[in-house]
């Protein structure tokens, strides 16, 4: 027999599969008023407790999920916070499942936006202003500060990494020159003075990591070598190449965990032993840097802090009106394991080998 608490039209299971639920169905289960129902399931005061209870445990039984579109269109909000990231970045990645996680408990939904070869940053961006997102976080941006207010169209927006000098733009970011110094200091106390950076190009974070990089060495009266590289692996095998056959490095800093596993890779090919002829440290400490197998010395950034905190940044500004623009910097951890260990005296004959098959 059907369930005479449901309204006619919801009978038949085909029928509640067809048509959502609503405010009058609950109701006219519940023999009250579709304005009780509502009030109710907003949490306002008015209804008694036992009438709260008994439509409560209505909604529960019949499965009612709210109408969050026509919530957002009468509140005139839409209660969606914009991501752009880049997909196949496990950096990135990993932001992104916290912020997730963050926003889970707030009430708002995460609509991504990817950045990639095709589809711009600017584009990205956009997508993200025309789907009426009330905010923005956006993952290690490119953009200059005039692009990037041109793209925001007046939204408020939280970068994570790169401190962008914007009213409407908050930053949370670590000291990327204070862990690039702690990583040159590490080396050095190993006893290496010969020491490489891959770089990872000309945007505003590779530069600052470069430029901590080579006054590092300048204030310990050392030489410094920078060598282009790039973000991911293949660049960072690339780089690895150059440093064979041009130099008698013997530690490599590169500019993130990815461009240190591929010159790992490059250099293992090669016969050459990772630490034992060449200490290799990355930047981020993603999970592939933290298995067993790779156990690359790095930077930890604090990644999964700052995308807390840029997800409550962000909703400070929609929610609270919050204008004033706020910088949140998180200390550096170095994080030291199984690539970096002091240099020998000379080099070895696998690296010896090495140089000479890159010469050939």
């Amino acid at each position: 027999m059907p369930d005479r608490n449901l309204p006619p039209a919801m009978g038949a299971p085909d029928d509640r599969v067809r048509r959502r639920l609503t405010l009058q169905d609950i109701a006219d289960a519940a023999g009250v008023s579709p304005g009780l129902v509502s009030m109710i399931l907003r949490g306002q005061s008015g209804p008694s407790a036992a009438t709260a209870a008994k439509v409560t445990e209505v909604a529960e039984r019949l499965g009612y999920r709210p109408n969050r579109t026509a919530s957002q269109l009468a509140s005139r909000r839409t209660q969606l916070l914009g991501v752009t990231s880049t997909p196949g970045n496990p950096y990135h990645g990993e932001l992104v499942e916290e912020i997730l996680s963050r926003t889970n408990d707030r009430g708002y939904e995460v609509l991504l936006s990817p950045v990639t070869r095709t589809h711009e940053e600017v584009g990205a961006i956009q997508t993200l202003v025309d789907s009426r997102c009330e905010v923005i976080i956006l993952l290690n941006t490119t953009l200059e500060p005039g692009r990037l207010e041109k793209a925001l169209d007046g939204l408020p927006a939280v970068v994570v990494g790169p401190s962008v000098d914007l009213p409407t733009v908050d930053v949370v970011r670590t000291d990327d020159s204070a862990a690039v110094t702690m990583l040159v200091e590490h080396l050095l106390e190993l006893g290496h003075t010969r020491i490489a950076h891959v770089d990872g190009g000309d945007l505003y974070l590779p530069r600052t990591r470069r430029e901590a990089y080579e006054a590092a060495m300048v204030r310990h009266r050392l030489s410094p070598l920078v060598v282009s590289g790039g973000e991911t692996e293949d660049r960072g095998a690339e780089a690895a190449d150059e440093i064979l056959g041009t130099s008698d490095s013997t530690a490599i800093i590169a500019y993130n965990d990815l461009c240190a596993i591929g010159i790992m890779d490059s250099l293992q090919k090669r016969g050459v032993r990772i630490p034992e002829d060449i200490s290799i440290t990355g930047f981020d400490n993603n999970r592939i840097a933290r298995l067993h197998g790779i156990a690359l010395t790095t930077i930890d950034p604090l990644k999964l802090e700052q995308a807390r905190r840029a997800v409550d940044c962000a909703i400070e500004r929609v929610d609270q009106g919050r204008t004033q623009r706020v910088i949140h910097e998180f200390p550096p951890h170095l994080i030291v394991r199984a690539t970096t260990a002091q240099p020998k005296a000379r080099a070895s004959r696998r690296v010896m080998a090495a140089r000479r098959a890159i010469d050939t």
